[in-house]
């Protein structure tokens, strides 16, 4: 073992069933370095950093930490031997204050003395450049004041390894690059980071090597300096692809859906949705971005019927009747039957349109069930489609009967998008459809997107990733608070620009709506 290495994994091997998730894998991550690790969805990155943080057991091979030979059985151990994970989606008390949930579940011999404890937590942030105030509420925070809680909450009990789970997916330009500034700190200071991210442009820009997984299996290590993306992809995929979205200019557009001031105000009575007015065309994708909870969950759901509104109409130019209808009026049946659809991907993936311990074809079914004539159901074209998905999406699975729960959080998410963009919409808003996704994927859908687009559908797409926003998109809505702060030309625009309206509101222009 190398004398720089803070952990080493030899031959692990992790299996489910006869599922390998894990085969004989062999990695290295040395002090005072960032090692990225890369896969396609279901490639065993997450059940790999799962035994080095306790979460799960290897079925056989060793774990080396600092030369020395570790036993990982649970978190508690992981935190023994300073390992730290932060999630993707943080573990955190709501009305607790930043320095409660930092010293949360932790044992002091010498007394709970939370005055020490806060100056412990102020000398970290100094250390490593955190700007966090520890006796906020998170209920008050911004997301990446929350991730922050989560990295001092491991920095304080002592981590020198630390595994970061896709950190900058909810997070600004500007904020990406804050955190990134602290990473590199942190790697001069002597930790050893290891980052799980499907956004290549930031693995080249942060890391030291990259570590490719590919089936369960280690493919290889390479130096960040000597890679790009063409071949990181190809150790992933183990094929060239092409990286490149391609962009039409719109052709033949008209105004297919117009939002015009509408406002809505949730259960607890707060407005997620304050007078937002905004059109869409037929043949044009219109991104949406923002920081997370700016309201787009809440307006996409609103024009698919799903979310009251309270103010402002909702007009839809229906090309096959030629009619011009109110949505606001319409049941979110009756909503769908017009050609609006909604694919929308959000955390809990089977909480949305998919039943999990229903198999593919029957979860086909569940947007055409209705329409049969008789008692008995036809399964031809359910399974024909989920056929169809499985071969055209790379959907990895035994078979289309196999339960929806038994696949990956990728594999279910190409279900969904499947599923929705084989309706033949007439209005698509596909909400985070790649969120998770692997490199391969994720291309094999904004390919799926821009056909809709060519065939003449009006395509609403909320992302995450802006790099992809200004290539795939025609126009960018970028909301703030629940308000748009404006609508610019995509082909024009600048990260840095989305960036700053995504932190503040400003009136929209007359030309832009």
């Amino acid at each position: 073992m190398a004398s720089n290495a803070a952990i080493e994994l030899v031959n692990i091997t992790k299996t489910f069933g006869s599922t390998v998730a894990n085969k004989d894998v062999c990695l290295t991550v040395n002090k005072g370095e960032i090692l990225s690790i890369l896969g396609e969805n279901g490639s065993g990155k997450t059940t790999l950093m799962n035994m080095i943080s306790g979460i799960y057991y290897p079925d056989s091979g060793q774990i080396f930490i600092d030369g020395k030979e570790a036993v990982i059985s649970g978190p508690k151990d992981a935190f023994a031997y300073k390992i730290g994970m932060i999630h993707q989606h943080f573990k955190l008390v709501d009305v607790f204050s930043a320095a409660e949930n930092i010293v949360l579940g932790l044992e002091d011999e010498k007394g709970f003395d939370m005055k020490n404890y806060v100056g412990r937590i102020k000398e970290i942030s100094d250390q490593y450049g955190f700007d966090i105030d520890p006796n906020k509420k998170i209920y008050e925070m911004s997301v990446s004041e929350k991730q922050t809680v989560e990295i001092i909450k491991v920095l304080f009990r002592g981590a020198d390894i630390l595994i970061l789970d896709e950190p900058t997916a909810v997070l600004t330009p500007q904020e990406t690059q804050k955190l990134f500034a602290i990473l590199r700190r942190m790697r001069d200071a002597g930790k050893a980071i290891i980052i799980i991210t499907h956004k290549l442009h930031e693995v080249l820009s942060l890391s030291d090597r990259v570590s490719v997984l590919r089936k369960g299996e280690y493919v290889g290590t390479v130096k960040t300096s000597e890679a790009n993306e063409a071949i990181l992809t190809e150790m992933m995929v183990g094929k060239k692809i092409a990286l490149n979205i391609h962009r039409d200019e719109p052709s033949n557009e008209e105004v297919r859906l117009s939002v015009e001031g509408i406002s809505c105000i949730n259960r607890e009575g707060v407005s997620v949705l304050n007078d937002i007015s905004f059109s869409v065309n037929s043949g044009e994708i219109l991104g949406i971005a923002g920081i997370a909870g700016s309201g787009q969950r809440e307006l996409l759901e609103s024009i698919a019927g799903l979310q009251k509104i309270n103010h402002g109409k909702i007009i839809y130019n229906n090309p096959k009747t030629g009619e011009v209808e109110n949505l606001r009026d319409k049941t979110p049946r009756q909503i769908r039957d017009m050609g609006v659809r909604l694919s929308f991907v959000p955390e809990d993936r089977l909480g949305m349109g998919l039943v999990g311990n229903m198999d593919i074809v029957d979860n086909m079914m569940l947007r055409s069930y209705r329409k049969g004539h008789s008692v008995f159901v036809r399964r031809k074209e359910p399974q024909n489609l989920a056929d169809e998905i499985i071969k055209r999406l790379g959907v990895v699975t035994p078979d289309s009967h196999t339960p929806v729960r038994r696949l990956s959080g990728g594999n279910v998410q190409k279900v969904l998008v499947g599923r929705e963009i084989s309706s033949s919409p007439t209005v698509l808003m596909a909400a985070y459809p790649v969120r998770g996704l692997d490199i391969n994927s994720s291309y094999t859908i904004y390919n799926l997107l821009n056909e809709q687009k060519s065939k003449g559908v009006a395509v609403i797409f909320v992302g995450e990733d802006l790099d992809v926003l200004l290539e795939l998109c025609d126009r960018i809505m970028v909301l703030s608070g629940g308000a748009v702060s404006d609508i610019v030309d995509a082909r024009t625009a600048t990260k840095e620009q989305i960036g700053l309206l995504m932190t503040k509101s400003r009136e929209v222009s007359h030309d832009n709506k």
